[in-house]
């Protein structure tokens, strides 16, 4: 159940015309009241003979009561609360039961407080309420609402538990605010796609993955499309940035603006500036890409997974402020990948992004400096630019989502064990994203390589299963029982002609992490077989020397080749 508390406003009657109308797209379905102050407030919706006005004069009473001067310019509090899409319906008497709870909650409407605010709770739809009140108490005062929106989502939770309704994850006030009724509602009337302010926070997400500085990140954003207005001291010093959809003005055709940290809290000129690096510290990190010989989109995703390992160690074993450090860079990696990833996952590869930004936040302070490794990673494979979904390209984007699947399932089970419940949901929706990305990238892959396996002699087969069962004698029968098997095998063989001794390959990369959270071992084993190669020198040559693989039927080469020695 979610509580929503909106815009004061200054028209009670503009309100009650609202929650009484047929709604912007004639959603609202016989409109009446649930509940209010007094059991004979006049009802609108079900009286013929009850008005508007009067519904509006009896709720500002005590503001008019009250001398011109003294009467608050914004005295309307407007607050929804709104049940989840699996939840059953609630009658009438459970919706005003709800009401009564959240405005004593809340300090609308204390419990037995006769001189309370004076509301009414409306009811237009099956599955909300929304509730009208008037900030000047029936004794004249103002009532006490200090963190009420806080007070308010407390009371939903135990709601939910009373009620048997779905348990909504408890915040800790680090999450974005959602987008009005009205913002969504002006995105379908301009054929957004989103709210504009959801659109501009994945906008300045993207322009900010692995920016090394602020004057990329504004060009980058302009790139983007995004209008920019820059708050600018006298001195000359830029202290912020708004920015605004093109395209979406205001009744005065204006454009309307946001500030980054209406964004979201983390994404104030400030706070970002946090996360680049100064021209010293530059300068002392290596720009070059690793692992020649390969294409850039490739090269750049092999050093992203290799820094993504590191990463992931200390979402186990280290300290909380280097973790927190490493989640703001997985994120990062994670937008880089959207913006660069073949066609056939970017969707999902977006969908993950959007959702693993919640995960990004805490009241855990980052160690900024430690986010400087992923963030490099993420720019280079921003700047390697996009990556086909075939052939040593897709090979090495299946590798980073296979390592980036396993670093946001740490981040969920991190923020779970620190009673981060929003945090540890959104990672494991993100997760759910890249696995299906994952699945439709490595899909050409694995086929080549179970393409490749076909060919591979008998004798070799045995001997690499031979070899399997030596150095990983309690995963090989999980190993064989999986449709990744003959991948695994390709993969093998690949490396014993590369020079390789597969034995202790094996050994290496099962050893570098555990398998209880992977779908399938053998796929994982392919692709940290895959990076391993192109970062180890093999330590021997190919003893025994393997049987000549047969052409395939079609005479053609392998699309690439998973394993290969790294050239010096």
């Amino acid at each position: 159940m979610i509580p929503s508390i909106h815009k004061r406003g200054s028209k009670t009657v503009g309100l009650i015309r609202y929650l009484y109308g047929p709604g912007t797209h004639e959603e609202h379905v016989d409109p009446h009241l649930v509940a209010a102050f007094d059991p004979l407030t006049p009802d609108p919706g079900r009286d013929p003979g009850a008005t508007y006005a009067q519904l509006e004069r009896l709720l500002n009473q005590p503001v008019n009561a009250l001398a011109e001067s003294k009467r608050p310019e914004k005295h309307v509090w407007h607050l929804s609360v709104r049940a989840s899409p699996e939840d059953p319906i609630l009658s009438d008497e459970d919706w005003a039961a709800i009401a009564r709870r959240t405005v004593a909650a809340t300090g609308i409407a204390p419990d037995g407080d006769e001189k309370a605010c004076r509301w009414a709770a409306v009811r237009h739809t099956d599955d909300h309420i929304h509730i009208i009140a008037t900030l000047v108490r029936d004794d004249g005062r103002r009532p006490r609402l200090h963190n009420e929106a806080h007070r308010a989502q407390a009371e939903a939770r135990r709601i939910e538990v009373d009620y048997g309704l779905r348990r909504v994850a408890p915040g800790d006030g680090t999450a974005a605010k959602r987008p009005t009724s009205a913002e969504r509602h002006k995105a379908k009337r301009l054929g957004q796609e989103a709210p504009s302010k959801e659109l501009l926070r994945e906008h300045v997400r993207r322009a900010l993955a692995g920016a090394a500085d602020e004057t990329e990140f504004f060009d980058r954003l302009a790139a983007e499309g995004v209008r920019i207005k820059k708050r600018v001291a006298p001195s000359g010093d830029v202290l912020g940035y708004n920015v605004a959809v093109v395209g979406d003005h205001n009744k005065d055709r204006e454009p309307i603006w946001y500030a980054g940290s209406t964004l979201a809290p983390d994404l104030s000129l400030p706070r970002i500036r946090k996360r680049f690096v100064t021209a010293k510290e530059a300068e002392a990190q290596p720009t070059d890409l690793p692992l020649s010989g390969t294409s850039a989109p490739a090269r750049a995703r092999y050093a992203a997974a290799r820094t993504a390992d590191v990463a992931l160690t200390s979402l186990t074993a280290e300290d909380d402020g280097t973790a927190a450090a490493h989640l703001i860079g997985v994120g990062e990696v994670i937008d880089a990948l959207a913006q660069t990833s073949p066609s056939t996952g970017r969707a999902e590869l977006r969908a993950a992004a959007r959702h693993f930004e919640r995960a990004t936040r805490s009241h855990t302070r980052a160690k900024n400096e430690e986010m400087h490794a992923l963030r490099r990673a993420a720019r280079q494979i921003v700047h390697s630019g996009g990556a086909l979904g075939r052939g040593q390209e897709g090979a090495a984007t299946a590798l980073i989502l296979d390592v980036m699947i396993l670093a946001v399932i740490a981040a969920a089970r991190w923020h779970a064990a620190r009673g981060h419940a929003q945090q540890a949901e959104a990672a494991q929706l993100a997760a759910r994203h890249l696995r299906t990305a994952y699945q439709a990238t490595a899909t050409g892959p694995l086929t080549s390589l179970r393409a490749y396996a076909e060919r591979v002699p008998a004798a070799d087969r045995q001997r690499h299963t031979t070899t399997v069962r030596a150095a990983l004698p309690d995963l090989v029968d999980r190993l064989q029982s999986e449709p990744g098997w003959e991948a695994l095998t390709a993969v093998i063989d690949q490396a014993e002609r590369a020079g390789f001794d597969t034995a202790a390959l094996l050994v290496k990369a099962a050893g570098e992490r555990e398998f209880g959270s992977a779908g399938s071992a053998s796929d994982v084993l392919v692709w940290r077989l895959n990076r391993l190669g192109y970062v180890t020198t093999p330590t021997r040559r190919s003893k025994p020397t393997p049987s000549p693989v047969p052409a395939p039927a079609v005479p053609a080469a392998p699309q690439y080749e998973v394993v290969r020695p790294h050239r010096r």
